[in-house]
């Protein structure tokens, strides 16, 4: 009898099917003949080919992000930074000129800084508060605007409208890092921006065991050019990982809500509490954009708190050691609250003029609040506030 090749194939469950979907770790798919083959790479029929260019769990998680936002096609990278990377370096040549807001993230701002202009691409930082700001810096060979919507970690708040309509006007491309606000707080292609990413590792995974990235871009050509930059650079995102994230998503909504309502009470807590000097949550009264708060956002203040204490660093110090059951760590949107330290994490690489200028100080922390219980919250960080005080004087 003639032995035949049989590859390994997956048991059907019959006539059930599996309610969590399962995780494809393949690195390579085989096809039955060369114009099947083709039809893949010519988008004509469905299909996977090779795990860097995508895979079933990336393509699974992207559509249930894509639904969120609003997107078609969007693109699922290894981290967060890679998508900024897939915008920033995928989609500038030589001559650009770049704008960022001046309170992106610490290695957005990096990026902007340090790698942009070795390629030739120059960059300017703006208050994006501002639309003017944003409209006097714009010059002839301007590519794109890139902003956070509440910026990370002074949690001020972007004039996305009005920056939209320079944008528009000009010619230029907006770029939105939705990460902090989430679709559940703005949907940014609906204010008219042009591409929108995520860091997916944060509030959307939700629960620091998954480290990816999602970008997409309102026009199907560029969003072709990012995808086609994202696997050149092979920027690919694990199954496991994007397995772990759509899982997470599941119960995005309910842990979006609990935390936001929790991170008010914090917020409000913290304005009343001696030595706390300066308090920021959008929805309170006395934030700076508070009224655009309201307009843009909804009501909505996500679930970021940032506050800053008297007494430098070595208060900084007593707070992070009593604040006992408080993850000291540069990461957000966990299930657990979480407590940042911008001057020595995020923003480290700035000089301490330039975090002066953004309102960083030793002093300065920003808080990722999670699912624990309010009261018990509340009551561990009065008492690493306690210690601070004893230790300013």
């Amino acid at each position: 009898m003639k032995k035949t090749l049989q590859r390994p194939v997956t048991p059907l469950a019959g006539v059930s099917s599996p309610v969590v979907p399962g995780i494809m770790p393949s690195v390579v798919y085989a096809s039955d003949t060369p114009d099947s083959l083709d039809a893949q790479y010519e988008g004509t029929t469905q299909g996977f080919t090779y795990a860097r260019e995508g895979h079933p769990n990336a393509e699974m998680l992207a559509r249930r992000i894509d639904a969120m936002e609003g997107a078609e096609n969007g693109i699922v990278t290894g981290s967060g930074m890679a998508a900024v990377a897939a915008v920033l370096l995928g989609l500038t040549q030589t001559g650009d000129h770049v704008i960022g807001g001046n309170g992106l993230y610490g290695r957005s701002l990096r990026m902007m800084a340090e790698d942009l202009p070795r390629m030739g691409v120059t960059t300017t930082l703006v208050d994006v508060t501002r639309a003017e700001a944003v409209a006097e810096a714009i010059r002839p060979e301007t590519r794109m605007v890139m902003i956070e919507v509440v910026s990370n970690p002074s949690l001020r708040i972007a004039d996305l409208d009005g920056i939209a309509t320079v944008c528009n006007e000009k010619g230029v491309l907006l770029v939105v890092d939705n990460t902090f606000t989430t679709p559940s707080a703005v949907k940014p292609f609906e204010h008219g921006a042009d591409i929108v990413l995520h860091s997916v590792t944060k509030l959307l995974a939700g629960h620091s065991d998954a480290t990816l990235g999602w970008v997409a871009a309102k026009d199907s050509a560029l969003n072709e050019r990012l995808r086609v930059f994202a696997v050149t650079t092979g920027m690919t995102a694990s199954p496991f990982d994007c397995w772990l994230a759509e899982r997470g998503l599941a119960t995005f909504d309910l842990r979006f809500t609990r935390a936001q309502d929790t991170a008010q009470r914090l917020a409000d807590m913290l304005a009343e509490t001696p030595g706390v000097t300066r308090v920021l949550y959008p929805t309170r009264a006395d934030h700076p954009e508070a009224a655009r708060a309201q307009s843009l956002l909804k009501g909505r203040g996500c679930n970021m708190v940032s506050f800053e204490i008297a007494g430098g660093r070595a208060a900084a110090n007593a707070l992070t050691t009593a604040a006992q059951g408080i993850a000291f760590a540069p990461t957000l949107g966990d299930v657990g609250t979480t407590l940042s330290h911008p001057a020595s994490s995020s923003h480290r690489g700035l000089t301490p003029e330039g975090r002066a200028a953004l309102g960083i100080s030793e002093g300065f922390f920003r808080v990722s609040v999670g699912l624990e219980d309010p009261e018990a919250l509340l009551a561990t960080f009065a008492d690493g506030l306690a210690a601070a005080r004893a230790v300013a004087g």
